[in-house]
């Protein structure tokens, strides 16, 4: 038995929706709730669902911030996100805070469930459009990438690296066979490059691409 939760702020397409998977022999709609609020006040530990089904455009948490906070509590879950939104930034936005799945809210119920039960049994299921407009985002963002060039010498890059993987200035200057502060030394010069004042955001910085 697949256990689905539904958060849609409209009463009509949430009922239609629940009912829609209530019909189906092996998946029950657990709860159907109108905010991540309202769902957050309810879900107890067990009766964490395998799927959620979220609008991406709630009124009060939006679904981005409701799928950071999920994801954080409830690693286990699956979420899929809907929305009538072909924004490129948005559907990122979904994916990196751990969304399985991004679908239109013009989807058929049956292509619904189908991407229901792909990611119950662990893959990831976009709506076409969506696909293409991934691929297309990631394509620009990695030709803008390339077209850049990268201010930090080799060196510097490499300790980017390494603070990515989560490396400490002495297992850098162990594994780069240099001393802690020659570790600082290129850290300082890291920060002065990017124009940046921490470790966390030289990270952000590689992870988006920017350098």
């Amino acid at each position: 038995m697949i256990f689905i939760d539904i958060i849609e702020d409209d009463p009509v397409v949430r009922e239609a929706l629940k009912d829609f998977f209530d019909s189906r022999e092996d998946i029950h709609c657990s709860a159907a709730k109108e905010s991540v609020e309202a769902y957050l006040a309810t879900l107890k530990v067990e009766n964490v669902p395998d799927v959620i089904l979220m609008d991406i455009g709630l009124p009060g948490m939006s679904g981005i911030s409701g799928v950071k906070i999920l994801k954080s509590r409830y690693p286990e879950i699956n979420i899929i996100m809907q929305t009538v939104y072909h924004d490129s930034q948005k559907i990122f936005q979904s994916l990196c805070a751990g969304a399985s799945g991004y679908l239109l809210k013009n989807m058929p119920f049956k292509e619904i469930e189908n991407a229901v039960r792909t990611v119950y049994e662990g893959g990831s299921f976009m709506s076409p459009q969506i696909a293409r407009k991934v691929m297309d985002f990631f394509y620009k963002g990695k030709n803008v990438a390339a077209s850049k060039q990268s201010p930090l010498s080799g060196k510097e890059t490499e300790v980017v690296h390494a603070l990515v993987d989560g490396l400490s200035y002495k297992d850098i200057a162990d594994k780069s066979f240099i001393s802690v502060e020659t570790v600082r030394s290129h850290i300082k010069n890291i920060y002065k490059k990017l124009h940046v004042h921490s470790k966390a955001e030289v990270i952000r910085k590689s992870l988006n691409g920017e350098i």
